[in-house]
C-alpha cells in the first residue's frame, strides 16, 4: 500500500497568529482569482485549492461557494 503523505499550507508572515481565519480566507481568494485569471485547466492554481481547503471548513467553503454562485460574497474576487 502506497504511503499518503499529507501537508498543509506553508507558513506566511502576513498571518503570524494561531488563528487562521484571516488565512484561509486569504488563500480562498487567491484561489479564485488564480482561476480567474488563468482558467479553469491551469496546473498553476493548483496549490491554491491545496492551501485554502487544509486551512477552510468545508462549511465555510460550502457557504463561500453559495455566495459566488448568487454575486453575494463578501471578499474582492
Amino acid at each position: 500500500m502506497a504511503e499518503i503523505e499529507l501537508k498543509t499550507a506553508p507558513a506566511d508572515f502576513r498571518f503570524p497568529t494561531t488563528n487562521q481565519t484571516r488565512h484561509c480566507f486569504t488563500r480562498y481568494i487567491e484561489f479564485h482569482r488564480c482561476v480567474a485569471a488563468k482558467g479553469d485547466e491551469s496546473g498553476d492554481c493548483g496549490k491554491f485549492a491545496k492551501y485554502y481547503r487544509s486551512l477552510c471548513p468545508g462549511e465555510w467553503v460550502e457557504k463561500w461557494n453559495e455566495q459566488r454562485e448568487t454575486g453575494t460574497f463578501p471578499g474582492p474576487l
